[in-house]
């Protein structure tokens, strides 16, 4: 097995400072390249390298993009004419393989979408348009773990079991596993995750990255396999705050095409990293959340203690314990409004693939698809089940039925009364918890053993959401998530970022195969 610790740096184009493209940021490994110390062809050969070293153990990345070296060389030629397009040109980035990106398979892990070969996405245009290099398509959750109840996060038909870069026996979290796995092992700086209900902020908490989980509306959904439209969105994912924040200063734009991001708030599209500032918390007044992580065991909720220690003495008013009313009724109408809405935005965009090259090859509906990974049961259904898709079917996915809207507009509501509430009455910034327990054991028989998680009142009422690494337990990644009201990602990042600072808890992952048993007490 490799030495996953060690990178070997990279030679500069001139002058003697080697460069380490997995430790460095974005804006160093962006100013080398201005410097001519680097060339984006020579970062993007390095990063394909890693792939092909370690993404057997991992299985984060899905598909390679052929194209990559070309779309670097184009990004080389940028630099040396002195007119790089973008705050992202030359940097490798993966996307997540239910974002569309042009000549390559989009298929959210499931082979019956493999035939259709779709456009770029909108937020892989702005990619693009940035000088971004596509470098890969990450491997996920299939179908964003909206498939069976007793789903492996991380698991796809296509990709494999993506594994946790800490541990390897140990599930990566769903279902943006391979772009978070990805971006811990070092295979990319950046990548574009996608968020129902947890499907950013889990996986960055269980493999140690920066997540964040934009508001909805800030990031444009067209050209994303969809699940919810009420709920769904893309966001960075990184090894930290400032690498984050430089891609969602790409991502954020208004698109005619997106209901809900056809028309942002004139401050939404703006540079974010303008916002970091490490002294952000002085002052800052944020609320614990300690009902998120109850369940914990002991040896985490020490991280909670602890993270409370370090923002008062930064300097922050901080409120604990803060109460969220009601929020543990939200789960209940938010799934069974999930169903109506899943087999309403998969039907339209089967019809919509079947007008794209190969799209005439793959099924026409949910109910296609339910008969498809049946008549393949023995690869699609070897792991696990497809009771959701059942339940989905079910429904009328008819998103002006009186049931459906009656249940999408209780879930919101409580949603947003559990997290307005506490905001008010304390005049808060943010709301602080864990983001989630550290990762368990890869199960394919019982499916994941998740105790907690905080993710539900964000993403169900559309508020912003960041989870930054904190702690660790055994070596197991914990984060810590940071949510504020609607449009306030500058300064939701700009308090995230001062606590990375003063923590500097990331550490890089080993490759563990397992972990080794506790020390036996005394």
């Amino acid at each position: 097995m490799p030495d996953f610790q060690t990178t070997p740096e990279l030679s500069p184009e001139r002058g003697s400072t080697s460069i380490d493209p997995v430790s460095s940021s974005v804006a160093e490994l962006r100013q080398a390249m201005a410097d001519g110390r680097l060339t984006a062809t020579a970062l993007t050969r390095h990063f394909l390298e890693r792939i092909e070293e370690l993404n057997p153990a991992l299985h984060a990345v899905i598909t390679v993009n052929h194209d990559a070296v070309a779309e670097a060389a184009a990004s080389d030629d940028a630099w040396e004419s002195g007119q790089p397009r973008g705050p992202l040109e030359g940097i490798p980035v993966l996307v997540k393989d239910n974002v569309q990106v042009a000549g390559m398979p989009t298929t959210a892990g499931s082979p019956a979408l493999l035939p259709a070969c779709p456009p770029d996405a909108f937020i892989v245009s702005r990619l693009r348009a940035a000088g971004a290099v596509i470098l890969a398509k990450a491997n996920l959750s299939e179908w964003a773990n909206f498939r069976s109840t007793h789903s492996s996060s991380g698991w796809s038909s296509l990709g494999g079991q993506a594994n946790n870069p800490y541990v390897l026996d140990r599930s990566p979290s769903g279902s943006s596993s391979g772009s978070a796995a990805g971006v811990s092992a070092g295979l990319a700086p950046l990548a574009v995750g996608t968020e129902t209900d947890g499907s950013i902020v889990s996986p960055s908490s269980a493999c140690g990255v920066v997540g964040v989980k934009p508001t909805a509306g800030l990031v444009s959904r067209t050209g994303i396999v969809p699940l919810s439209p009420v709920q769904d969105t893309a966001g960075p994912m990184a090894k930290s705050v400032a690498d984050a924040a430089a891609m969602l200063s790409v991502l954020a734009a208004a698109d005619p095409d997106d209901p809900a991001a056809s028309a942002l708030p004139a401050h939404a599209a703006t540079d974010y990293t303008q916002f970091l500032d490490p002294a952000a918390l002085d002052g800052a007044r944020i609320g614990v959340w300690r009902g998120a992580s109850a369940r914990a065991d002991a040896a985490t909720k020490v991280l909670l203690e602890a993270a409370v220690r370090t923002l008062r003495s930064l300097g922050a008013i901080v409120t604990d314990p803060v109460d969220l009313p009601d929020v543990e009724k939200i789960t209940v109408p938010e799934f069974d409004a999930l169903y109506y809405e899943f087999k309403y935005g998969i039907n339209a965009y089967l019809k919509y693939l079947a007008t794209v090259d190969g799209g005439a090859d793959i099924p026409g509906s949910l109910a296609g698809l339910i008969e498809f990974n049946e008549r393949n049961a023995a690869w699609v259904l070897c792991r696990f089940g497809q009771e959701i898709f059942h339940a989905a079917e079910a429904t009328t996915g008819n998103l002006a039925d009186p049931d459906y809207l009656e249940l999408r507009g209780f879930a919101t509501r409580l949603a947003v009364a559990s997290l307005e509430t506490p905001t008010a009455e304390h005049r808060l910034d943010a709301i602080i918890s864990l983001t989630a327990n550290p990762a368990w054991l890869t199960d394919y028989i019982l499916g994941d053993h998740s105790v907690f998680g905080a993710s539900r009142p964000a993403a169900v009422s559309g508020w912003p959401a960041i989870s930054v690494p904190f702690g660790y337990v055994r070596g197991l990644p914990v984060g810590v998530t940071l949510v504020g009201p609607r449009w306030s990602e500058p300064r939701l990042l700009a308090i995230a970022y001062a606590f990375e600072q003063a923590t500097a808890a990331r550490r890089q992952p080993s490759l563990l195969p397992t972990l080794p048993p506790p020390h036996p007490r005394p």
